[in-house]
């Protein structure tokens, strides 16, 4: 008798999406601001679309969403999940319950933040070909190379850089991993967070600054520069 063979993993990201970007201040979540005359989101999603190893992208957004369709019009391989929830987590986590049917528990899943738009290919492939063969899975992430500094009670203390590294996305685990990591941790800031309160070590692979977030608006300008660099 044969033995039952595994259908190779496949590779999916879900961008949350569902974030209205408060510290940008204005009236337009962040992810629907213009550069060069496409919204973040749209640059975001483009460079998964981009890299032949994703199987296809999720963008999860809140229910009454106005702006994703416009952003987004016209993309293939791209699919709206309109189940956005009040923080990160729930968004991910709600995302995840809706694709229950459609990925198995060893597909991958690599969550990315809408308002990074300067993720590449050749970041992603770096990434995939790193974690692709790990039992816990991981992330981009930056090692800390200035001094570090922290405020208690009024007083600076230096903290020891060593060790410390900046974390970035893709966050990439496997479905079942990742939908088990978040229905037991309902207080934190990225999946790698949830992963680690289960006791696992995911694995740290260097990204690139082009990869920054934005999040205040003088990170515009710097995203601008890394998109026309990438653009030439």
């Amino acid at each position: 008798m044969n033995p039952t063979i595994e259908p190779a993993p496949r590779y999916v990201a879900l961008i949350p999406a569902a974030g209205v970007g408060a510290r940008m201040g204005g009236t337009t979540p962040k992810q629907y601001l213009s550069i060069y005359d496409q919204a973040i989101l749209r640059h975001t999603v483009q460079a998964f679309l981009a890299a032949p190893e994703i199987a296809h992208t999720y963008v999860v957004v809140s229910a009454d969403d106005a702006y994703v369709d416009a952003a987004l019009n016209g993309l293939d391989g791209v699919s709206i999940l309109r189940c956005g929830g009040a923080t990160r987590r729930d968004t991910v986590s709600n995302g995840l319950q809706a694709l229950a049917s459609v990925l198995g528990q060893h597909d991958w899943v690599l969550v990315h933040d809408a308002a990074r738009p300067g993720l590449t290919p050749a970041l992603l492939t770096k990434l995939i070909q790193q974690v692709g063969q790990h039992a816990v899975g991981g992330l981009l992430a930056l090692p800390v190379v200035d001094t570090v500094k922290r405020v208690v009670d009024g007083r600076v203390e230096t903290i020891a850089r060593d060790g410390l590294w900046l974390a970035q996305t893709p966050q990439m685990f496997r479905y079942g991993l990742l939908s088990d990591a978040l229905a037991r941790a309902t207080e934190v800031t990225d999946e790698a967070s949830a992963i680690e309160a289960m006791g696992k070590v995911p694995l740290l692979i260097e990204g690139h600054a082009c990869n920054v977030k934005v999040t205040l608006p003088s990170d515009l300008a710097l995203v601008q520069r890394y998109l026309a660099a990438q653009l030439q």
